[in-house]
């Protein structure tokens, strides 16, 4: 376990700078600058920002001081919110997007899992075929119609929450269940395919011969292993959530990393855009290292290999 866990780290700190790579040769085959919006500023001025942050340096003299500042934890300004570090900015748009995606997590997760088992344990019926078009309404609707919809319906016309913003304690609820929503429409699909797979099994027939009831069939034997295909889509899953939908973030006009990482996309700033790049890669290596943990405590039949 600890040697998978070890190489399981290094594979992920590999996978880390690989991200900072892609992102940055992607930045710089951007046909436009950091600064070419700055047309007040004086060529004296642009020259000294330009030195600054180092873009006057060779291409592969820019990248390596990338690898070393984010091997030494050492993070440099936003170019485009001057005077704020790109480690405080990821700080204060996180806990936003947290909120929001883990409150989907949530939501995703008490909708799909309970509508998959149900369309499973009644296989054929109108029940499936009704639950099985409800998750497949849910994968094909995106969040871009369904986030609007949404907060037309409980924000201008019941006025229950606010319409975009981040202002009330209750601000997170319309964006979370327009993640969750969809999301739990994928959960539904696997959960259902997944136990319909379990409980066609010989260890289900056999619990069954010994006089166990349904519910512990269910429940205690087949769920534990029906949820492993489940327990795969939620690491980038959950990752993808914490850090913000940027569709939905730019729907509701929070202040999450989705804002701040478009920002920086369209305003050319390297630093923000490979820092959150770099952070959600780390978000994903380390939930997807959790998952394996735990699939290998669901089912002593999987073997951990570094």
């Amino acid at each position: 376990m600890i040697r998978f866990i070890v190489s399981r780290i290094v594979q992920g700190i590999i996978v880390i700078f690989a991200v900072i790579t892609i992102t940055f040769g992607l930045l710089k085959l951007s046909p436009t600058g950091p600064f070419q919006s700055e047309r007040a500023s004086t060529p004296e001025a642009l020259q000294a920002k330009i030195s600054y942050y180092g873009l006057d340096k060779p291409v592969y003299v820019q990248l390596w001081r990338y690898y070393t500042h984010y091997a030494t934890f050492t993070f440099r300004e936003s170019k485009t919110f001057q005077g704020r570090g790109v480690d405080e900015i990821i700080a204060s748009g996180f806990p936003v997007s947290a909120t929001v995606g883990g409150a989907a997590l949530l939501i995703a997760l008490s909708i799909g899992v309970p509508l998959g088992a149900f369309a499973a344990l009644r296989p054929n019926t109108l029940e499936d075929r009704s639950s099985t078009f409800a998750a497949t309404l849910g994968i094909c609707t995106p969040s871009m119609v369904l986030g609007p919809l949404l907060a037309m319906l409980f924000g201008l016309k019941l006025r229950w929450f606010n319409a975009s913003g981040w202002f009330d304690s209750s601000d997170w609820v319309l964006p979370a269940l327009t993640l969750g929503i969809i999301y739990s429409a994928y959960i539904a699909r696997l959960t259902r395919g997944s136990l319909r797979e379990t409980l066609a099994q010989e260890f289900i027939r056999t619990a069954r011969a010994k006089g166990a009831s349904e519910s512990s069939v269910v429940f205690f034997h087949a769920m534990k292993l029906a949820s492993l295909p489940v327990l795969n889509f939620l690491g980038p899953a959950a990752a993808g959530l914490l850090t913000g939908s940027f569709i939905v973030e730019t729907v509701f006009q929070l202040p999450g990393l989705g804002q701040f990482f478009i920002a920086a996309s369209f305003n050319h700033d390297d630093e923000l855009a490979i820092a959150i790049s770099a952070f959600y890669a780390a978000l994903i290596v380390s939930f997807n290292l959790l998952v394996d943990i735990i699939q290998a405590v669901l089912n002593p039949r999987i073997r951990l290999h570094a």
